[in-house]
C-alpha cells in the first residue's frame, strides 16, 4: 500500500498520472479540503461538468453502488474522469454495518452488506478514473495515518491493496510552526519578526487548520506591504464583535474593507444558527454574480471570486474546516 505525502500527491495530480484510487486520510482537514480540489481540478475547467462528480456519503442516496458506477463511467472528451468521496467512513462504516461487522468478527459478504459493489470495483478499477476517498479527522484513533475503517472486513482488505493512502497531518509533516510561519511569509515576500510569530500562533490557540487559514489570510490583506505586522493580525484575526444590517457583511466586502467585513461576519455568525454558514455563503454569491447590485463587485474579480466561493463551499459540505475559519478565509479573498 504506497503511501504519499501532500506534496508528492500534487505533483501526481500536476502531471496527470494519478493513480486509480486514492484514501486521503489524517487530522489536517484544511489540506485533505485542498487536495480534493486540486484533484478535481486536475480536468480542464470546461469539462469539469461533465467528469468531475462529487459525492457526500451522508447522502442516502450515495451508495457503494453509485460510488462504484460513478468510477465506471468513461471520461467524456478527457483523458481521465474524477471521483471524490466526501466523509467517506459514512460509507464503509455506517453504524449499522459496523454493529454486524463486530458482531461477526469476520470478512463475509454478511458483514460487509452493500458493500460488495465496491469490492468488486477494487478488484478491476477503471484506469480511466481517479475515485478519492476523503475521510473525516480521527477520533481517538491510535493516530492521523491510520485509515478508519473496520480491519475485519472484506472490502476494507480489497481497499488496502489497490489504493494509495494520502496523509494530511499537521504542518507538512510535522515542521516547528513558527518556523513554517516564517517560511510562508517569506515565500510571499514579506518578513515577520518574532514578536509576529507568537501572536499568529496565540491567536490560532493550537489549532492546526486555524493556523493554516489564519496565515493564508494574513499573507493576502499584507501582500505588497513587505512585511508581516501585529497591526495586519490584529485586524484580520482580532476583530471585535458588531451589530449591524444584515447587508453589512456584503456591503464591506463590495467596497474590499477585510476589517469591517470580518467584523460583520462573526456578528453573524454569532447571532445565527447551525445553517448561518451556508446562507451566508448564499448571499455571498449572489452579490458577486448580481451585476445589478447597488455597488457591483468589480468585474475583473469575479472569476477568482466565484473559484474561491466553490471551494469554500466543498470545505465546507466535506466537513473540511472550521465553518468560521473557512469563512473568514474566504472573506479575505473576495476583499481583495
Amino acid at each position: 500500500m504506497p503511501t504519499l505525502t501532500p506534496q508528492a500527491f500534487r505533483a501526481q495530480v500536476a502531471s496527470g498520472a494519478t493513480d486509480p484510487v486514492y484514501l486521503i486520510i489524517g487530522d489536517d482537514d484544511h489540506e485533505k479540503s485542498s487536495l480534493a480540489l486540486a484533484l478535481g481540478e486536475m480536468v480542464e475547467a470546461d469539462l469539469r461538468a461533465f467528469n468531475v462528480e462529487r459525492l457526500y456519503a451522508l447522502d442516502a442516496t450515495v451508495t457503494p453502488m453509485v460510488v462504484a458506477e460513478a468510477a465506471r463511467t468513461l471520461p467524456m472528451i478527457a483523458p481521465r474522469r474524477v471521483v471524490i468521496v466526501l466523509q467517506a467512513e459514512k460509507l464503509f462504516d455506517p453504524k449499522k454495518k459496523r454493529k454486524a461487522a463486530a458482531d461477526a468478527e469476520s470478512d463475509d459478504d454478511e458483514a460487509a452488506g452493500s458493500l460488495e459493489p465496491l469490492d468488486d470495483y477494487f478488484a478491476n478499477p477503471s484506469p480511466t478514473t481517479a475515485l478519492a476517498f476523503v475521510f473525516s479527522s480521527p477520533e481517538g484513533g491510535k493516530g492521523p495515518a491510520d485509515i478508519p475503517l473496520a480491519r475485519n472486513l472484506k472490502v476494507t482488505k480489497a481497499l488496502v491493496k489497490v489504493a494509495t493512502v494520502v496523509v494530511c497531518t499537521g504542518l507538512d509533516g510535522g515542521k516547528d510552526p513558527g518556523r513554517w510561519i516564517e517560511q510562508q511569509a517569506a515565500a510571499a515576500g514579506l518578513s515577520v519578526e518574532r514578536a509576529v510569530v507568537a501572536r499568529v500562533l496565540q491567536v490560532s490557540g493550537g489549532d492546526t487548520g486555524r493556523l493554516r487559514a489564519d496565515v493564508e489570510k494574513l499573507l493576502l490583506f499584507a501582500s505588497g506591504a513587505g512585511r508581516l505586522t501585529l497591526e495586519h493580525v490584529a485586524a484580520v484575526a482580532g476583530a471585535p464583535e458588531h451589530r449591524s444590517d444584515d447587508w453589512a457583511l456584503v456591503n464591506a466586502v463590495q467596497r474590499g474593507d477585510v476589517v469591517a467585513a470580518l467584523r460583520e461576519l462573526k456578528a453573524e455568525l454569532d447571532e445565527g444558527d447551525n445553517g448561518a454558514p451556508f446562507r451566508i455563503l448564499g448571499q455571498l454569491g449572489a452579490a458577486v454574480r448580481n451585476p445589478n447590485a447597488r455597488t457591483p463587485f468589480p468585474t475583473r474579480r469575479v472569476p477568482t471570486a466565484v473559484d474561491a466561493l466553490l471551494r469554500t463551499d466543498l470545505a465546507l459540505k466535506s466537513s473540511g474546516g472550521d465553518p468560521q475559519v473557512l469563512l473568514e478565509r474566504l472573506v479575505v479573498e473576495l476583499c481583495g
